[in-house]
């Protein structure tokens, strides 16, 4: 088998959220994790990386050399604040030509290929592959379909509009990256994507941050009580990613630990985020969730964490719960489990890969809230089998890295490339043999113009 090329420069599009920005909050979540650490891995590999992302504050230098060999670009597109994801499709076309602008500074070829990320950002590298003549990558992260299909009690639906963007960025992209292999068939069975072009890379996990410590130690730095159990709720505040489910069920443990002679543990539920998406239409529901359900004593907020202190954050829980209704694949289970803290999550999506089920953690059919409150009581108030599940964690995490992510992002890359340049090979060989008095440079317009003709389905 012959080596694939290698990209020497790749624009990364990443329109709604900046992989500068805190996750857990707002738009910002693993997504964020996953361009940084990818681009950066990449970077170390000797490809340049350029990020392009929304301006969202007039502080936003124009171009931040954020790692070495990763630069990101913020482009203007709209107001800088006041704009949900609801609304960028309206900003598309100023972004666009941001991101154009800024190839056109620079000669010919100056980008090898485009990765986009989320369809918004699918709809701009559209048109720049387009533009550029270079092969379109695209990672969903998220598909309305599949999100409409096991919406949260009360959700809203992901629009229309969302399901048809996605749709033309499928059948456009030259590679589809899917998480899972439970992604890359929901690409084929409702989206109509060709299996051929889709590459599955799973996520990782940054494993030199996301490791194994003293729970003592992490408890003693967040303040948090020594001889409690703890169970954790990492994320943004949503209906999609059900904190109320994990509230609710684990209520009754809560009420009966507390008893003076329960002969358990009194059980502590840690929120750690902010709220996101149509969770900011009420922020502050979970507080009032404890307070009905008489457990506001027995749990704690906190606000987003960094990754050092949110290590410390899984390190200091007993159990890190992921109750998501939907999940491409959950990188906050394997931060969890790097870290030894074994998981229990909803058997949703990616995190049936995620999670080993019985070996580093536990899943759960459905969102019942009796079966999860069975599901929290079968393994808080059983120390030995915690211990075991927790003895296992890291290094089913360990299977996770973002290295690993990085090797098979240049094979979908490479694959890219090369038929992106077979086709174009074939284009003009063809019009070699037919080139009559148009001379060189009139073939090479024709090649261009036909091979896009070509690539997007209309007869040369």
């Amino acid at each position: 088998m012959s080596v694939l090329p290698v990209p020497r420069r790749v624009a990364l599009i990443s329109v709604h959220t900046s992989p500068l920005a805190q996750p857990g909050t707002g738009d910002a979540g693993g997504m964020n994790v996953y361009v940084w650490q990818t681009a950066t891995r990449l970077a170390r590999r000797g490809v340049e990386v350029e990020i392009f992302t929304r301006a969202t504050s007039s502080s936003d230098a124009p171009v931040v050399e954020a790692a070495p060999g990763v630069l990101v670009r913020h482009v203007v597109a709209g107001p800088f604040e006041g704009l949900d994801k609801q609304d960028l499709p309206g900003q598309l076309c100023a972004f666009t030509a941001g991101v154009l602008r800024a190839e056109a500074m620079n000669d010919p070829g100056y980008y090898d290929l485009i990765h986009s990320h989320y369809w918004l950002s699918g709809q701009v590298g559209w048109l720049a592959r387009d533009r550029w003549s270079v092969p379109l990558v695209h990672t969903a992260h998220t598909l309305a379909a599949v999100k409409n299909a096991s919406l949260a009690k009360g959700d809203t639906a992901e629009p229309r509009l969302r399901e048809i963007g996605e749709q033309q960025v499928v059948d456009e992209a030259d590679r589809l990256v899917a998480n899972t292999a439970t992604e890359a068939a929901e690409l084929a069975a409702m989206y109509g994507a060709d299996p051929e072009r889709i590459d599955i890379v799973t996520p990782g996990a940054d494993l030199d941050c996301y490791t194994t410590g003293s729970k003592a130690k992490a408890r003693a730095e967040l303040g948090l009580d020594p001889g409690e159990r703890i169970v954790t709720f990492v994320g943004r505040i949503q209906p999609l990613k059900a904190p109320d489910v994990l509230l609710a069920a684990a209520a009754p443990l809560i009420h009966r630990s507390w008893q003076p002679d329960s002969g358990v543990p009194p059980l502590r539920v840690l929120i750690v985020g902010g709220p996101s998406g149509t969770g900011l239409e009420r922020p502050g529901v979970l507080i009032e969730q404890a307070a009905q359900l008489g457990i506001s004593e027995a749990v704690t907020f906190l606000p987003p964490q960094p990754s050092a202190r949110l290590a410390d954050v899984y390190r200091a829980s007993d159990l890190v719960a992921v109750p998501s209704y939907s999940e491409s694949f959950g990188l906050v289970a394997i931060e969890a489990q790097a870290c030894g803290t074994p998981v229990i999550a909803a058997r949703v999506g990616g995190l049936g890969v995620a999670v080993a089920d019985g070996t580093s953690g536990l899943l759960v059919d459905g969102h019942e809230i009796d079966a999860w409150t069975s599901a929290l009581e079968s393994l808080l108030w059983q120390p030995d089998r915690l211990a075991e599940l927790a003895a296992s964690a890291r290094g089913h995490a360990e299977q996770f890295s973002w290295e690993h992510t990085a090797d098979r992002l240049l094979r979908s890359y490479g694959q890219a490339m090369r038929s992106l340049e077979s086709s174009k090979h074939a284009v003009l060989k063809e019009h070699l043999n037919h080139k009559g008095a148009l001379g060189l440079d009139g073939i090479g317009q024709r090649v261009r113009r036909s091979w896009l003709r070509r690539r997007n389905r209309v007869g040369a």
